[in-house]
């Protein structure tokens, strides 16, 4: 026996053959304590299961790598920043085509058309055509950023030139929807805009050009770009290089800072590519372009549901610390028969271990849910989100914030239960003795805490709820609410008098249908994608180069500007402002009074893109790029004097958009029986999808304050019904004695007061501190805004007190006798 035993002590068996004694008795003790084990493990799920959907947010969009490979050594190449939106952002096929050919620092470079719509074009062949989104790129796109395809080939050299065949590369999305997933598609022709076009590969799934390029978006197939087509379109390619092995970014930097002035003077471009002259190449990683405005905001979220976490385990050492002055005489009995304090530490991190872990298993199953309905959230603009999931980074953060989870609930309660006198608590014989109190003080300690933290995120979540209301206080320079828009086509409308026919023949049906009220047409909507031109400039006056800023272009139809709800001093466009009369356009504010300050703009002559024109209308400012930033310069032509690239049919009704759809698709397709199945949009959902980061963010730090302030309105009511019922004999002798029901009520929100109050001194101490840190998140609300700490800290002390009403109530209801015969 004794050989045996020594047997199994060399094999390290008495450690298992204990471990598996303390899970056996923790699982015995929770079990029996069942109501205690449910609250603490639904409590703990929600906190873990926050932070494992928060960790994989982050994971997803700023450490995970982009799906393809080496995707560290793929670049954004973009001129530096500027105030004329995407049009200073790329590249010219020029320019592109000389860079490619002179770096010394890429193994590649490759582009994309960066101004495509959403439905821009059309499948036909069967049936009514069906709206896809498709995007012309280089040939070598793919190959530069280091993807395979799933199925098929790429794009070859030869048809990306002039006269080639058509061909299409499918999405993996695109073509399980589309086509069912047939393994046959390769090869097939589909019709693409009337045009039989050969299917020559599908993409992986993991790749998602949407999800990276141009968040919120869907992208469905891809067509090779068709440079010579390009040459004077102006700036419309956004470009990508991949490093050469070895380089660094800095030289990389260093050689386009030498090649770019080399093409400035070159005389074969000497249009296309002076607009560099002044904005050098900036390069950045991919990642870094894709995610790098998202770190802030997301390090804001992760610290918050960080704090929810430690609320959480506040919270639960606390019922911890209550449930072991319950068993004070069991650990007291322990450790008199030769139990170690260790061996009971251990015993009691065992529990805190087993509570956890069970926890972090169904916050799993919470994380999972919470991941699957956000990859799910298209129109949240952030990238790589329907990439969202709980993958293998994710399980080992469970398993990290579980173990340190414990260990935070549970060596607080445990180091107090090991450190009992044994033969005080043995002689213990009442609820209300020092132990309890010694206790009680620690419990307080945690509330004050628990109070401070949810304090800060109070307090944090609602300064960025403030600045998101304030957002959606913005004046547009528009109306969104009653207006939806609708993607239409113009047959054969190749001439100004073609299309202005075709255009005011389908406003005047469509504003003939019931529920109409205004109706318009322009080529871009704000708030989504948008193109700039040359600055308008006074006739006859002479601007340095880079001196004045460039002006984002729309051009529209009569009535567009109703039907937007902009507001127009001046007047609007008529048909009859065609291409045999004189040039008009409509500027916004910023350039009327940059160009005339303190004059009236209407009837002046101006300059852009090569002609004369006369103002005859000057607009409020509109949001053209995003709600939160200032408008920028503003251009607006007749769409019979300037060609549009495309056209949204804007109409303004009080009806749903629905309600109107079949009988506007109806005159539609009346006028053009190939008009594409496109669905209306309201306006609304543009601007809700521009601000919908701010929202999704403000959104989740809003509801982890909340489930802060509740917990720790739990951990208040926890202490002070403790406290109660500690002191359930003395308050029925002070009640025996004459104390009024008021005074002991008195009494008990007394103390509920303190611990709030110096829980609130310490949290708004912190919140002042941690505003600083996210203000520049913040939107016309400053850092130490007094309504905004006086609300939040009232709420807080509100709830405080409701927390502390209830067993003050209950303790007003004791009754004298029962207590001190209980005793």
């Amino acid at each position: 026996m004794q050989a045996k035993e020594q047997q199994r002590e060399a094999r390290g068996l008495p450690a298992l053959d204990i471990l598996m004694q303390d899970l056996t008795y923790s699982f015995r003790t929770l079990r029996r304590e069942r109501s205690f084990s449910i609250i603490a493990v639904l409590i703990l799920a929600l906190g873990i299961g926050a932070n494992i959907a928060v960790f994989s947010v982050v994971n997803t969009i700023l450490i995970r790598p982009l799906p393809f490979r080496d995707s560290g050594q793929v670049l954004w190449m973009a001129p530096a920043a500027s105030t004329c939106g995407f049009s200073c952002e790329t590249y010219t096929a020029d320019a592109y085509e000389e860079f490619r050919a002179q770096n010394h620092g890429f193994q590649d470079v490759a582009g994309y058309f960066a101004f495509s719509s959403s439905d821009n074009v059309k499948l036909t062949g069967h049936g009514q055509p069906k709206p896809a989104t498709g995007i012309a790129m280089t040939g070598n796109f793919f190959q530069a950023l280091g993807v395979e395809p799933a199925m098929g080939t790429l794009f070859n050299s030869d048809e990306t030139v002039k006269g080639a065949r058509a061909v299409v590369l499918l999405s993996n999305a695109f073509w399980k929807s589309q086509y069912a997933s047939d393994p046959s598609m390769v090869g097939k022709q589909i019709d693409l805009d009337g045009t039989p076009t050969t299917v020559v590969g599908v993409l992986p799934q993991n790749f998602d050009f949407g999800a990276i390029f141009s968040p919120g978006s869907k992208v469905d197939l891809f067509t090779p770009a068709i440079l010579d087509d390009m040459r004077d379109w102006g700036n419309i390619l956004a470009l990508v290089g991949r490093l050469k092995p070895g380089m660094t970014i800095a030289q990389a930097q260093a050689d386009s800072n030498i090649i770019l002035p080399r093409l400035y003077f070159n005389p074969k471009y000497p249009d296309s590519l002076g607009a560099y002259k002044k904005r050098p190449m900036q390069l950045e990683t991919l990642k870094e372009y894709v995610s790098g405005k998202l770190r802030p905001p997301l390090i804001v979220l992760w610290c918050a549901v960080g704090a929810i976490l430690l609320i959480v385990c506040v919270n639960l050492a606390n019922l911890m610390l209550a449930r072991a002055a319950t068993r004070t005489k069991e650990f007291a009995l322990r450790l008199a028969l030769g139990s170690g304090r260790i061996r009971l530490l251990r015993q009691l991190l065992t529990e805190s271990m087993l509570l956890s872990c069970t926890g972090a298993m169904l916050g799993l199953a919470f994380a999972y849910s919470i991941t699957s309905f956000l990859a799910h959230q298209g129109s949240i603009a952030l990238p790589m989100l329907n990439n969202v999931r709980v993958d293998g980074a994710a399980l080992a953060w469970t398993v990290a914030i579980a173990i340190v989870a414990a260990i935070l609930f549970g060596i607080v309660p445990g180091l107090k239960a090991s450190g009992h006198n044994v033969q005080e608590a043995l002689k213990d014989s009442g609820q209300g003795m020092s132990e309890g109190r010694k206790h009680e003080k620690m419990r307080s300690l945690l509330v004050i805490s628990e109070v401070a933290l949810a304090c800060v995120l109070l307090v944090g979540a609602g300064l960025l709820l403030r600045s998101f209301l304030r957002v959606l206080d913005v004046d547009l320079g528009f109306q969104p609410s009653h207006a939806a828009a609708l993607q239409v086509d113009c047959p054969d409308c190749n001439t100004p008098e073609k299309r202005g026919a075709f255009y005011q023949q389908m406003l005047s049906q469509v504003s003939a249908i019931p529920g109409v009220e205004r109706v318009g047409i322009s080529d871009y909507l704000p708030l989504e994608r948008n193109r700039s031109w040359d600055s308008p400039r006074i006739k006859g006056k002479d601007h340095a180069p880079g001196e004045l800023p460039g002006a984002f272009v729309y051009v529209i139809t009569p009535g567009y500007m109703q039907a937007m709800g902009m507001r127009l001093h001046g007047r609007d466009f008529t048909w009859s402002d065609g291409p045999k009369t004189e040039p008009v356009i409509i500027l916004n504010k910023a350039v009327a009074q940059s160009l005339f300050p303190g004059q009236d703009a209407v009837g002046r002559m101006i300059f852009m893109n090569g002609l004369d024109r006369r103002v005859i209308g000057v607009i409020d400012d509109v949001h053209e790029a995003n709600v939160e930033g200032k408008p920028g310069w503003q251009a607006y032509f007749s769409m019979m004097q300037e060609g549009p690239v495309g056209a949204e049919l804007v109409v303004r009704t009080k009806l749903l958009p629905e309600e109107l759809a079949t009988s506007v698709m109806s005159k539609l397709r009346e006028l053009n029986p190939n008009q594409q199945a496109a669905e209306f949009r309201e306006i609304q959902t543009i601007v809700d999808h521009a601000v919908s980061p701010r929202r999704f963010f403000v959104m989740l730090v809003v509801s982890f304050a909340v489930f802060g302030v509740v917990l720790a309105a739990l951990g208040i009511y926890g202490v002070i019904s403790y406290s109660v019922t500690q002191r359930t004999q003395e308050i029925g002798i002070r009640m025996a004695l004459g104390a009024t029901v008021r005074r002991v009520q008195l009494g008990v929100i007394g103390k509920t007061i303190r611990l709030a109050f110096i829980g609130i001194v310490a949290g708004t101490a912190a919140s002042v501190v941690v505003a600083r840190g996210i203000a520049a998140l913040l939107y016309g609300t400053a850092p130490t805004d007094l309504v905004t700490f006086a609300g939040m800290i009232a709420l807080l002390a509100l709830v405080a007190l409701v927390a502390g009403y209830l067993p003050a109530r209950r303790a007003s209801r004791i009754d004298p006798m029962v207590a001190l015969r209980n005793n």
